[in-house]
């Protein structure tokens, strides 16, 4: 089928674009091969969010349910089969496209968000969940929290593929990159001539809650108002920045000889908050080579229908630097702003993870 228009033009463009959703439904309906035949969909992103909205709005995991509930399973382990037989399914939906886009045709599953403060805990669940899908084009997702960050690091180290979500910051996703190269340098450390091609990563860079806590603190300062809606793409642009620093160093050059991927740029949280807004805005205007943009269905059918490009992200540096600064001068405290961001995205997917256990463990006890 043909491809539709403007998403093909994106991808040529070097944007991979993945959907920011998955359920049992969607996968069997055909929903998502419908996505990948005509609308440029090369992967998928899941959270606790998605999978609670996902679980509680269907009969497809009754049978499921049912057979869990009869052998007694922990709510734990119940959660983690249901989840990780929908993200299996959606590896082996895309599987064509992984042996043709490596790095692509890949589907993201989650550690626990509480964990996101405990280094051991997530690199072993991390560990755990690479081993229970198993499946090569998988993305464990793990937050680049301060603790997350060694984590990160020793699973790429094990040959695991990593996708990093909450990064708010380009100081923090520079951490991110140091931690994936340091990841690969460990395992060649282990294994000098080990393999890296097979190893994939993308760092997840939020964009849209950048906007909203940063308008938010300009509207308290009584800030002008041609600074509000900026930052988010401004922050982003900076971002794509570093990327483009770390992966022409003489550092990574050593480990791409040796057959290592860049770590790529993924554009998150890219469904506009504030409905004033184009809502094609965060697609438009992070428009870069070699980059993801993961998308709810909403703002992928917007774009499909009448997304245009935006300025090159390359050609805004210098103009995205001083709408930073802007808002420095504000008086916005930028680090307590990526601050909160993070805490309060940890704690957003530890509520969506309760609801989410909540939910399962009733389906349990109603289908025994």
């Amino acid at each position: 089928m043909a491809q539709n228009e403007n998403l093909a033009e994106l991808s040529e463009a070097g944007v991979a674009v993945w959907l920011d959703d998955l359920s049992r439904d969607r996968i069997r309906s055909g929903n998502l091969q419908a996505l990948v035949d005509e609308h440029s969909v090369v992967g998928v992103t899941t959270n606790p969010t998605i999978f609670a909205a996902a679980i509680s709005g269907s009969e497809s995991y009754d049978d499921q349910l049912h057979a869990l509930a009869v052998r007694s399973v922990s709510v734990e382990e119940a959660l983690r089969t249901i989840t990780a037989a929908d993200v299996r399914d959606a590896c082996d939906l895309l599987a064509p496209v992984a042996a043709n886009r490596p790095g692509d045709g890949r589907v993201s599953l989650e550690v626990a968000p509480g964990l996101a403060h405990h280094t051991d805990a997530t690199a072993a669940e991390a560990a755990h969940l690479w081993w229970l899908v198993d499946r090569p084009n998988l993305y464990i997702k793990i937050p680049a929290t301060e603790e997350g960050l060694p984590a990160i690091r020793t699973s790429i180290s094990r040959g695991i593929s990593v996708n990093v979500t909450l990064i708010f910051s380009p100081e923090r996703y520079r951490a991110v990159m140091d931690a994936y190269l340091g990841g690969l340098e460990d395992r060649l450390a282990e294994e000098p001539d080990a393999d890296l091609s097979g190893i994939a990563s993308v760092a997840s860079f939020f964009v849209s809650r950048v906007d909203t806590e940063i308008d938010k603190r300009l509207d308290k300062a009584g800030a002008d108002a041609s600074l509000k809606n900026r930052a988010g793409v401004a922050n982003a642009q900076l971002a794509y920045q570093a990327y483009e620093e770390v992966f022409s160093s003489d550092r990574w050059k050593a480990l791409e000889a040796k057959g290592a991927r860049p770590q790529r740029p993924l554009w998150a949280s890219t469904g506009v908050k504030n409905p004033e807004l184009p809502d094609t805005l965060y697609i438009s205007e992070l428009i870069a080579p070699g980059t993801v943009n993961t998308m709810p269905e909403k703002t992928l059918k917007a774009y499909a229908d009448h997304g245009t490009p935006g300025t090159p992200v390359q050609k805004a540096y210098d103009d995205a630097a001083a709408v930073m600064q802007s808002v420095r001068d504000a008086g916005v405290d930028l680090d307590d702003v990526f601050r909160v961001l993070e805490d309060e995205g940890v704690q957003k997917f530890v509520d969506s993870w309760d609801e989410l256990t909540a939910s399962v463990k009733s389906e349990l006890e109603d289908k025994k």
